[in-house]
């Protein structure tokens, strides 16, 4: 199943069914937090709401848990619901192009039991250069009732990890870059490396060159080496850049993927817990 929907059948859509139509502009910045919401209220695609990453689709950070928690289930519910989002609304979200943060939106509502979200492909940027109409009118929805189911069984907590590192059920995934991976570099957090057993699958990795998704038939060529009967956990800093990976193997046909929410970032707030920087992804 593909995840993804062009500007095209998007503005179809639009003239189709507007009213069963929510479309979520999750434009953002880590070292601008800001930056989303400014080029928002410049321009964006007709209709469109704006969910922040750190206002809307993460909770308040603490000693631990991570960068970006989850956020609370029945306030982000209610803003859905605000935003004009039940489970019957065909939700299409974009970012500034294909980066992370729409993947983020659409991952938290398929946990939350929505089955009708999609990622525009090529995301704002593919929207304008197609040459369809933009604006910078707000557009106030009519408010429905979010109602959560929520998927528990497709996240993990700490306690998870540190039991798969001792069994080895399953295989943990690291979506950041090599560099980072391996402990080079690291420009956000204090320690260096990846959580011991952890291999790397940047999530960057699941678009083309030409900046487009890969087709299914490419996915499954790029986790070729993972075992799609296995458990596969997706973890990264401190779980957006995971989730691009989650969409990519589930459109590879991986059935049971789950997510490590708190990611390295929850790992290394536990001083006692080690980290490794040895690469292990094909060991």
């Amino acid at each position: 199943m593909s995840y993804i929907i062009t500007v095209e059948k998007l503005r179809k859509r639009m003239k189709e069914d507007s009213k069963n139509l929510v479309i979520v502009d999750t434009r953002f910045r880590l070292d601008d937090p800001e930056m989303g919401r400014r080029e928002y209220e410049q321009d964006h695609i007709p209709g469109a709401v704006y969910f922040d990453l750190e206002k809307d689709l993460s909770d308040e950070a603490r000693e631990h848990g991570g960068n970006h928690p989850l956020p609370n289930i029945t306030t982000f519910a209610e803003k859905l619901g605000n935003a004009g989002i039940d489970q019957n609304t065909m939700v299409v979200v974009y970012d500034k192009g294909n980066d992370m943060f729409a993947p983020r939106f659409w991952w938290l509502l398929h946990y939350l039991g929505h089955e009708n979200v999609y990622l525009l492909e090529g995301g704002y940027g593919a929207w304008v250069q197609a040459g369809y109409s933009v604006t910078d009118e707000m557009t106030e929805k009519k408010k429905r009732i979010f109602t959560p189911v929520v998927r528990h069984q497709e996240i993990v907590d700490i306690q998870e990890i540190k039991e798969n590192i001792k069994k080895a059920y399953a295989t943990l995934i690291d979506s950041r870059s090599y560099d980072r991976y391996i402990g080079k570099v690291e420009p956000l957090y204090k320690r260096a490396g990846h959580i011991p057993g952890a291999k790397n699958y940047f999530w960057m990795d699941v678009v083309n060159e030409d900046g487009k998704w890969k087709s299914k038939e490419e996915l499954e060529k790029h986790f070729e080496e993972l075992d799609k009967n296995s458990e596969i956990i997706v973890s990264c800093g401190s779980g957006v850049s995971a989730t691009p990976n989650i969409m990519a193997l589930k459109m590879a046909g991986f059935k049971h993927v789950k997510l490590y929410p708190g990611s390295y970032s929850d790992w290394i707030s536990y001083h006692e817990n080690q980290v490794e920087t040895r690469d292990e992804t094909n060991e």
